[in-house]
């Protein structure tokens, strides 16, 4: 099962008890099932300063994991109760970070859903902020404003 579909970003990043400010994307992408996980692709844009890096969401029943590829490759593990150490990669460098998830909920199926995360990231073991995120899939041409 591979479809084309249309990705629905809407980030809210928290810094020092501060609101950032909301975060909207909307892309085109692909789904795919693969030994009973979902995958979502899609290209990354100059909006989003990643150029030519593809990010692929892998959707487990209580985990997401997101990858990066392309020139500055990067995975952060989102899985609600647990802390996960990785490498993100940036045009300045390498960072060791923490991503701890509250709470990550998915209804995903072969026909798109929804993905919701509320995490937090330590950079050395310093938090530097607090994200909610949610993803909207919906096959190409259904999805509403």
């Amino acid at each position: 099962m591979r479809k084309d579909v249309i990705i629905q970003i809407n980030g809210c990043p928290k810094y020092d008890d501060a609101d950032g400010e909301v975060i909207e994307l909307k892309t085109a992408g692909r789904l795919y099932r693969k030994n009973g996980s979902y995958y979502i692709m899609y290209k990354e844009s100059e909006l989003t300063g990643m150029e030519g890096i593809t990010t692929t969401l892998k959707v487990e029943d209580k985990r997401v994991t997101l990858m990066r590829n392309g020139m500055y490759p990067t995975q952060m593990i989102f899985e609600k109760g647990q802390r996960h150490f990785g490498i993100y990669n940036t045009e300045f460098g390498s960072l060791t970070i923490a991503v701890s998830a509250r709470d990550v909920r998915n209804s995903m199926t072969d026909s798109g859903g929804d993905l919701f995360i509320d995490y937090s990231i330590e950079v050395d073991h310093v938090l530097t902020g607090e994200n909610l995120f949610k993803i909207q899939v919906k096959e190409a041409g259904e999805l509403k404003s």
